[in-house]
């Protein structure tokens, strides 16, 4: 698995979002996190997979950006939004498997053909009563 380098990381402290009191009001301990995908030193097969990701802290030049405010230290910040972008990098790390198709089995057609003549004599037994 691709490690993320520190230095290709772009670090920003601000004012964290929601109940805090005083503490939140003085203190910029939430952390935005700027990552580069293009300029990283990650394999190019992993960026294509990164920058291919359908997620919205995704910009369109390719920058990965993550707010991190759970705790009440930066430090603490600092550390989880680093982990949750080693998640997400680890999470395209592995190419997926290409997916062969394959035909249905025997067995599985005649299920399938039973049901349908079962599900057909309900429908039909719903119809009117003759005599």
């Amino acid at each position: 698995m691709p490690r993320i380098d520190e230095r290709e990381v772009e670090w920003s402290a601000v004012r964290a979002q929601g109940a805090g009191g005083q503490n939140v009001n003085k203190v910029s301990s939430a952390v935005h996190l700027r990552f580069d995908i293009p300029a990283s030193s990650l394999p190019d097969a992993v960026k294509e997979r990164l920058l291919a990701l359908r997620d919205s802290r995704l910009t369109q030049e390719g920058v990965f950006v993550l707010k991190a405010q759970q705790f009440r230290t930066q430090e603490a910040n600092r550390l989880d939004a680093l982990r949750r972008l080693q998640e997400v990098v680890d999470s395209v790390a592995q190419a997926p498997r290409v997916r062969r198709a394959t035909k249905p089995t025997y067995a599985s057609r005649q299920r399938r053909l039973e049901s349908k003549t079962q599900r057909s004599s309900v429908k039909a037994l719903r119809g009117k009563v003759r005599d």
